[in-house]
């Protein structure tokens, strides 16, 4: 590790206040199994949803997402959403402004660590909500997953960080046309996306493929696709 990047790594502990085993106070928030583990592709944040949030705000810096938005991009429930909200505004890492009713929730770009922060999330959390944006609305995609090390890490199992990202379209969707999408993908991410594509019956009845078959019994990480 050069000196620069000890400092960077030394104020970002600060900042997130990241101690031994616990990282920040109990909460009454019941939070699911899987919502509550421990993060496998960031050690330094507290669970799963907190790198889903801070993913979709840092990665999207210029614009806001309501509580109910952002809910439903990373798939929990509104009370979890506000919960790690309190936590990371608390902490400086996001904002929260009043709309209405709304509470609405953006990356705090003028936080030390932000650039840091955000190149963390890039290569970490960030295939979530990169890849579901880059493939929602594309014509012939039917759904998306993102299976191999990727989704064994995000979804709690141990093990080394993911050199990769492993994508599968169901769908119709031309694999140049894929292909792109992963090109800009990796530019994005900075990091290998390997795409591949079933055909929607093939992905209903697998039992005749196996690499399929072997997919579907491994980990998986659906991608909520807008259409």
């Amino acid at each position: 590790m050069t000196p620069d990047s000890r400092v960077s790594y030394e104020k970002m502990r600060r900042h997130i206040r990241v101690k031994p085993h616990l990282c920040f106070p109990k909460t009454s928030a019941r939070f699911t199994d899987m919502e509550n583990t421990s993060s496998w592709l960031l050690p330094l944040l507290r669970s799963r949803i907190q790198g889903d949030l801070l993913a979709l705000l840092y990665l999207h810096p210029d614009r806001d997402y309501m509580l109910t938005e952002a809910a439903s991009v990373i798939g929990t429930s509104v009370r979890t959403v506000h919960t790690e909200a309190n936590r990371l505004v608390k902490s400086g890492l996001i904002t929260d402004t009043r709309r209405g009713n709304s509470r609405l929730l953006r990356a705090n770009t003028d936080t030390p660590v932000y650039q840091q922060l955000t190149d963390l999330l890039a290569v970490t959390y960030g295939p979530l909500p990169v890849l579901t944006e880059m493939l929602s609305g594309i014509e012939g995609v039917q759904s998306a997953y993102i299976f191999g090390s990727w989704a064994a890490r995000y979804t709690g199992t141990q093990g080394d960080m993911p050199h990769d990202v492993d994508v599968l379209v169901v769908g119709t969707t031309d694999m140049t046309r894929l292909y792109e999408i992963a090109d800009d993908a990796q530019r994005r991410l900075r990091r290998e996306i390997n795409i591949h594509r079933a055909r929607p019956e093939s992905w209903a009845d697998p039992g005749r493929d196996p690499f399929l078959a072997t997919v579907r019994s491994r980990p998986l990480v659906e991608l909520r696709l807008g259409r």
